[in-house]
């Protein structure tokens, strides 16, 4: 079994503040717009470096959505920045008729994702950004699992020509993936072969579905790992050629089961492949306060609810 090796716990919201500021230095067509956020989204050094190419819109997330449409016109390529409940809930109208419906080619980068937002709670956490975004049509959704592949990611949606929500998180979390990747929008990533059941992941628990592949290899279980950073477009063969293979699936996701990774897996294989699945990912419930850790035990979002997901899909093979 490949195995991965952790080469020191990064957070990805610096891994788009990194590529941010690449893009700064090799492409004058970037620009910036923050909603007064700018230490949390690491858009420090693009606005050191760039300040004509960086605009503090301050706690206006729809006007800010509505400056980065304009910019399109003009041949810019705006990346805005702000947290994803902020990016996402407070905005959707915004996002829905001035970009996707338009099709501006603008990068909505949202960070603090999820439940491991942490502290901050409930109001801040948002669970339903995923199944938001992917609906739009015309919109491209990404959710990267580490430092190196937000970066990478961040890099390559400039070159990408539509609207994209790429969507990252707070907390430092493992940093395995290769460090000079190529990211190709929606081409699943085969992280480790298997033959007893597939494990596809997204965002922070990519590496928890590493974890627990190694468990179940020390039981006998095969399990095959895919990276799933895109979401939007979906690699539907990647997911069939894999279930073929194994028979089982078991979709892994920091986001409700409503609306997200695991359903847009569901219709694949409702459609093409009718494969036993089961989901992991939080129930139809808002968040809380509490550590990222304590929250992801709480909820059911690591390689122990991954482990305890396989064991029940197996039975149904």
């Amino acid at each position: 079994m490949k195995t991965y090796i952790n080469t020191g716990n990064k957070d990805t919201r610096s891994g788009f503040g990194d590529g941010l500021t690449e893009l700064g230095q090799t492409n004058e067509n970037v620009v910036a717009l923050c909603a007064d956020l700018i230490g949390s989204l690491k858009m420090d050094d693009f606005k050191a470096n760039h300040p004509e190419r960086f605009f503090q819109v301050g706690i206006a997330e729809a006007n800010m959505i509505g400056l980065a449409a304009g910019m399109t016109i003009g041949g810019k390529i705006p990346f805005t920045g702000t947290f994803a409940n902020f990016s996402t809930g407070r905005v959707y109208d915004q996002i829905r008729q001035s970009v996707a419906y338009s099709d501006k080619n603008v990068k909505i980068c949202a960070s603090h994702a999820g439940l491991t937002l942490g502290e901050d709670g409930a109001t801040h956490q948002i669970l339903e950004d995923i199944g938001l975004m992917k609906m739009l049509p015309g919109m491209t959704v990404i959710n990267t699992c580490d430092y190196n592949q937000t970066k990478a990611a961040t890099i390559a949606i400039a070159n990408h020509q539509g609207p994209v929500y790429l969507r990252f998180g707070r907390p430092k979390v493992a940093n395995f993936t290769s460090e000079d990747q190529t990211f190709e929008i929606g081409k699943a990533l085969h992280l480790v072969e298997g033959s007893d059941v597939t494990i596809v992941a997204t965002g922070h628990l990519v590496w928890e579905a590493l974890e627990a592949a190694k468990t179940l290899n020390e039981r006998g279980i095969s399990a095959e790992v895919i990276n799933i950073h895109t979401i939007k477009p979906l690699d539907d063969e990647a997911i069939i050629k894999s279930v073929s293979k194994t028979g089982s699936i078991v979709t892994a996701e920091e986001h409700n089961f409503l609306g997200g990774l695991g359903e847009s897996v569901a219709r694949v294989l409702a459609t093409k492949k009718p494969t036993p699945q089961e989901f992991v990912a939080t129930k139809d419930t808002f968040g809380e306060s509490g550590t990222p850790e304590q929250l992801m035990e709480k909820y059911g979002l690591n390689s122990q609810a991954i482990i305890k997901a396989v064991e029940t899909v197996l039975k149904r093979k």
